[in-house]
């Protein structure tokens, strides 16, 4: 074996590398004698800098695709990019998670968090730079094992044990199907090599057909599209806020990649393929923004709340995938980068009010602008910017989203989206309307948060306000986008 060939794979080492100092560390990282852990986030927020350095540089250098271990893994300039997303995102999620870990019950399992999330990064990596079915199932399963264990990550309160019982069956569920349908195309193109598929057109449409839905059907579960998302809303009320801004952002945008990626490589060159994963993708989608708008309108808790929403942000989200085009995936990364700042914003505030007050319902946000108005006002700034309202950031990436599918030739369906997002504007004003509107006789008290939160909040603050206005940001991510 030409060991050689890892070095094709700099932000997968990096990030080993990574989580093996933190492996050493959890040594020192628990609790002392006092009740108090020796560190919390720093060191996490340090060793996660290296596989994030790493990914810039390699996008400054300019490296060009590059293939391992016989085109199981293959790696562009997209890639890279999209690793360097999610974990940005990650980094975000650290930062937010600082009060939470300080916890007295959470204290001798620090490690254990930071530690797992980063191999549930490690798998995203893995299926991102998949070039052969093998490789992308492994990193799939990377991803989807650990993040079980966060969701359950307070096994003792009922809640989030039973998330963590529901995602692992629904998890497991799914790459089931997944499977059986990979075998299919296994089948049928006597391969699981991307590119040597894209090249066959099977031995029988009806078994590539098959293996399509299955896999569709697959991937659905993983990003949350409708019909299904039946999971979505308990796991993301009964997992640790900090998991649930987490789940709602990387873990989604790395599968709806992944599915643009291999919906493009291997079903695109077969007109009758083609037609079919777009029609079904079609419906998919607007049932995802239609239903899950119209259930969030009903929600009294805010995470399931924000559940409901990703469900609909994830069918924006994959209407970046219709069509195939250069421009659609161009489109959906930046979509996924501008989701990422608003999303993980507004679960940082989420988590800071329900870290000091425990509260988690949209009543209890009555009158929150009174007695913390900076944090009601990043919170308005980050769902003005879900909603797509201009001039946030929110606005340009829907912009582009349906620019892309309009030119690709689904006018009508740019239509529905467009009616949803008037739709989705109103339920995201109900939070806006309790924060600085109803009247609340006991408020959430004024408070100050920790600084670790705040660094959160100001990063994805900027996110949110220049992301849209930096117009270099989208024509670079174009200069590396591929597709039909």
């Amino acid at each position: 074996m030409d060991f050689s060939q890892f070095l094709c794979m700099p932000a997968e080492l990096s990030l080993l590398l990574a989580v093996l100092i933190l492996f050493v560390a959890d040594l020192f990282m628990c609790a002392d004698n006092k009740g108090k852990g020796v560190y919390n986030t720093p060191l996490p927020l340090v060793v996660l800098l290296l596989p994030i350095c790493v990914n810039v540089w390699t996008l400054i250098s300019g490296a060009g695709a590059s293939a391992a271990f016989g085109g199981m893994y293959v790696t562009n300039g997209m890639a890279v990019i999209v690793k360097t997303i999610l974990s940005v995102g990650t980094f975000i999620t650290f930062l937010m998670a600082h009060r939470w870990m300080s916890r007295e019950e959470n204290l001798v399992k620090q490690g254990e968090f930071y530690i797992v999330t980063l191999f549930t990064l490690l798998g995203m990596y893995l299926m991102i730079s998949a070039g052969h079915f093998l490789m992308f199932f492994i990193g799939l399963e990377l991803a989807s094992v650990p993040m079980a264990a966060l969701v359950a990550y307070d096994k003792l309160r009922y809640e989030s044990a039973e998330a963590g019982a529901k995602f692992i069956l629904l998890a497991l569920f799914s790459a089931a199907l997944m499977l059986y349908g990979i075998s299919l195309l296994y089948g049928t193109f006597g391969t699981l090599y991307f590119h040597l598929m894209s090249l066959g057109s099977g031995s029988s449409l009806t078994l590539t057909l098959l293996g399509l839905a299955f896999f569709l059907a697959g991937m659905g579960f993983k990003i949350s599209l409708v019909p299904f998302h039946l999971w979505t809303a308990d796991t993301y009320e009964g997992a640790p806020t900090v998991v649930t801004g987490f789940l709602s952002v990387i873990s989604k945008g790395s599968a709806a990649f992944v599915l643009f990626t291999v919906l493009v490589q291997i079903f695109s060159m077969n007109g009758e393929l083609f037609a079919a994963w777009n029609h079904a993708l079609m419906w998919i989608i607007i049932a995802s923004i239609t239903i899950a708008n119209l259930f969030a309108i009903r929600q009294k808790n805010l995470k399931r709340f924000m559940a409901f929403s990703a469900i609909s942000q994830a069918g924006y989200l994959v209407l970046g995938v219709m069509g195939g085009t250069e421009e659609g995936m161009t489109s959906l990364v930046f979509y996924l980068l501008v989701y990422m700042a608003a999303n993980l914003g507004a679960f940082t505030v989420i988590n800071v009010i329900e870290q000091k007050s425990g509260k988690i319902r949209i009543d209890d946000y009555d009158g929150l602008y009174e007695t913390n108005p900076h944090l009601s006002f990043i919170m308005t700034l980050c769902l003005f910017s879900l909603a797509g309202i201009p001039p946030f950031a929110g606005f340009f990436s829907k912009f582009f989203i349906f620019m892309a599918a309009f030119k690709a030739g689904y006018q009508w369906l740019v239509l529905i989206a467009l009616v949803n997002t008037v739709l989705s504007l109103y339920y995201y004003l109900l939070i806006v309307k309790a924060m600085y509107i109803r009247k609340n006789e006991h408020p959430i008290a004024s408070f100050r948060s920790d600084n670790y939160s705040r660094a959160a909040l100001t990063i994805c603050t900027l996110g949110v306000v220049l992301l849209g206005l930096v117009s270099m940001i989208y024509d670079y991510i174009a200069t590396l986008g591929y597709g039909m």
